[in-house]
């Protein structure tokens, strides 16, 4: 028995007559000429879940544009209220129900739940009745599906239309009806959704991120450099364990690590209030929004200690990564070598600066600058501990190992976070790794591997892997970092502005070179009429007139600062590039405050589209990589019948 034949038995199992396959063809071939669903790109979350929450229940700001186009001789006032309706359900429920009497709340209940059947049915439209079907809210699937495929537009069905509208508020079921028919309709409004790097640092909730991303139905992630110290730290890497707590403490997150993950920062608070008990720690006072820690000067404070605690650790913990690989040339990081106590001052390429801290108690200049004390062994030991068996976290982890890649082509786009590491004459820069040297799409595939690997046996004794996070987070190679290095004990202690400078990847400018951008679509295989180039990393805004869309819309950069972090970078917060069966477009979103506020006022975000790259002719699913597995599928069901009618294969029923 050939292969082509053992396959096509193994086949007849999952379809064991004539009849069944052939039901399968023509079904996959009625999909194949459906409307490619909508995709939304979204980039550097950054723990900012509030907004980006709010995105996924506006689908960026589709489905107002839905109900506008369905419903325009409806009052601005009707449309946003079966708008919020939509996206909080519950909210506007408890809304109305304080504010309006009971006979104008039925009345409200029941026009936003038809209204909202019609939105239902329009979105549904672009869809199988079997994938709307596995989208159904199980509780109300049956009625919603009879609901959405009938309408009340005609004489001999209205009565059947009206009587299940009727027998749900009959049986006071018309506020859980609309809770889930909103999550039917935010569903099918966000076909599949692509994030592209750093979900991680800077934000709060970057757990609540997470939670939501894997209650979705259709994702897929690009690792970030923020996202890949948090790999590294659940894979029991020190050095990354070290720089996600100092870059919580730094943005004033450490509540995301207790609160959230419910990892214990005792010990690291018992070790910095007793070595800098002392010490102000005025350079290392916490950034950004008061919140757990930073109610007064007094938590400030307490804070700034655990913030330079960890900060010189992971200085120190940074040596060995850096000696045991010389291949990463990380070695001008090495730096507590080069500070003179006595002088309180430090040495770099020949020139000399004073210390803006000089207050080093646990650093031992005389004998190893770089051996960590008994405590501060004892403190990372803990921590690292924690990180590597946290339920939620290595449930966190997990799933971006499952549904994230360091690079995605989808649909012939290339999605990556941020650059494809280029010399300064445009060729591809190498790296070696284990003893071998990659370039290009081979480089992303062998840092894939290793941070593969270094989770798969993050319990083992020894996982040389581990090191090659702290290469992905800060070496010049790195396609997440995309810088010439990472200049952290700098802008902690030396006041010249001149050494804080991170110089970018040539990619950033290289890559509006025709000869360079026919290089790198050559080497990811894309097409050069039809591919986008789509990553994140840099935050900018389109408002002041910097450059998103690039190379004649063949690449989007699409950070636009979610962050409330960067609030003073951008005046916007976020985008979303969309991907529907007719065009691209840009979004921009205005900066996310509080949904309280939204709701009480009833008047969304505001979203700007900025670009639309309309296609020749509307997309269809066959002309996507979806399509091209559904087209390899009806061959294999074709072959399969062809056995089954010829008698080499018999029928199984």
């Amino acid at each position: 028995m050939n292969y082509e034949t053992k396959y096509l038995e193994l086949l007849s199992k999952e379809f064991p007559t004539v009849q069944s396959a052939s039901t399968e063809y023509i079904n996959l071939n009625a999909i194949l000429n459906l409307p490619k669903g909508t995709e939304h790109f979204i980039t550097d979350i950054h723990g900012e879940y509030d907004a980006f929450n709010h995105f996924l229940k506006n689908a960026s700001g589709i489905l107002k544009e839905k109900i506008d186009q369905r419903y325009p001789s409806l009052s601005e006032e009707a449309r946003n209220r079966l708008a919020f309706f939509i996206y909080y359900p519950t909210d506007m429920l408890n809304k109305y129900q304080k504010s309006v009497e009971r006979d104008v709340y039925l009345s409200l209940k029941r026009t936003i739940l038809i209204q909202m059947i019609e939105m239902a049915r329009i979105l549904a439209t672009k869809y199988t009745k079997s994938k709307v079907r596995k989208t159904l809210p199980e509780e109300f699937a049956y009625i919603i599906q009879e609901l959405i495929y009938e309408t009340g537009s005609h004489e001999d069905k209205a009565q059947y239309y009206h009587a299940i509208i009727d027998a749900i508020f009959n049986m006071r079921r018309e506020s859980k009806f609309i809770v889930q028919l909103s999550k039917f309709i935010r569903n099918l409004a966000i076909d599949r959704l692509h994030i592209v790097g750093d979900i991680f640092d800077r934000g709060p909730k970057p757990h609540l991120v997470m939670e939501k991303i894997a209650k979705h139905h259709h994702v897929d992630i690009q690792f970030g450099n923020h996202d890949i110290i948090w790999m590294g730290a659940a894979s029991g890497s020190e050095v990354m364990v070290a720089n996600v707590i100092r870059i919580a403490a730094r943005y004033n997150n450490l509540d995301c690590l207790e609160d959230g993950y419910g990892i214990n920062l005792l010990p690291l608070a018992r070790f910095a209030s007793k070595v800098y008990e002392n010490d102000p720690c005025t350079l290392f006072y916490p950034k950004g929004d008061s919140n757990l820690y930073t109610h007064d000067d007094d938590d400030r404070s307490f804070v700034a200690k655990m913030h330079k605690a960890i900060t010189i650790i992971q200085f120190k913990l940074e040596r060995e990564v850096i000696l045991r690989n010389p291949h990463f040339k990380l070695h001008d990081r090495l730096l507590l070598d080069k500070i003179n106590p006595t002088t309180q001052t430090i040495t770099l390429d020949s020139q000399t600066y004073p210390l803006k801290d000089a207050h080093f108690p646990t650093v031992d200049f005389t004998h190893d600058p770089y051996r960590l004390t008994i405590e501060e062994r004892d403190v990372i030991n803990h921590l690292t501990h924690l990180f590597k068996h946290n339920e939620m976290l290595q449930k966190h982890i997990k799933y971006l190992f499952q549904k994230g890649s360091m690079i995605l082509k989808y649909n012939n786009n290339l999605l990556f976070h941020a650059a494809i590491p280029l010399n300064e004459d445009g060729s591809f820069m190498s790296q070696s790794l284990a003893g071998k040297t990659y370039q290009g799409k081979a480089l992303f595939d062998a840092y894939e591997q290793s941070i593969r690997q270094a989770y798969l046996n993050r319990y083992a004794k020894d996982n040389p892997d581990l090191d090659t996070f702290m290469m992905l987070w800060q070496g010049k190679t790195s396609p997440l970092f995309a810088k010439h290095a990472m200049k952290t004990f700098e802008r902690y202690f030396i006041a010249d502005k001149n050494t804080h400078k991170e110089i970018t990847n040539p990619y950033f400018k290289l890559r509006l070179d025709e000869t360079i951008l026919d290089r790198i679509y050559e080497e990811f295989d894309l097409s050069k009429k039809h591919s986008k180039i789509i990553n994140g990393h840099i935050p900018l805004d389109i408002t002041k007139g910097e450059d998103v869309i690039l190379a004649n819309k063949r690449i989007y950069n699409i950070d636009g600062g979610m962050s409330k972090q960067y609030k003073k970078t951008t005046t916007i917060g976020g985008y979303t590039l969309i991907s529907d069966s007719y065009a691209f477009f840009l979004v921009s979103h205005q900066r996310f405050s509080s949904y309280i506020n939204l709701i009480n006022e009833e008047k969304d975000i505001i979203s700007i589209t900025h670009s639309e790259d309309i296609n020749n002719r509307r997309t269809y699913v066959y002309d996507t990589d979806k399509g091209q597995q559904l087209k390899e599928r009806i061959n294999d069901l074709a072959n399969l019948i062809h056995a089954y009618r010829s008698g080499e294969i018999k029928e199984k029923a």
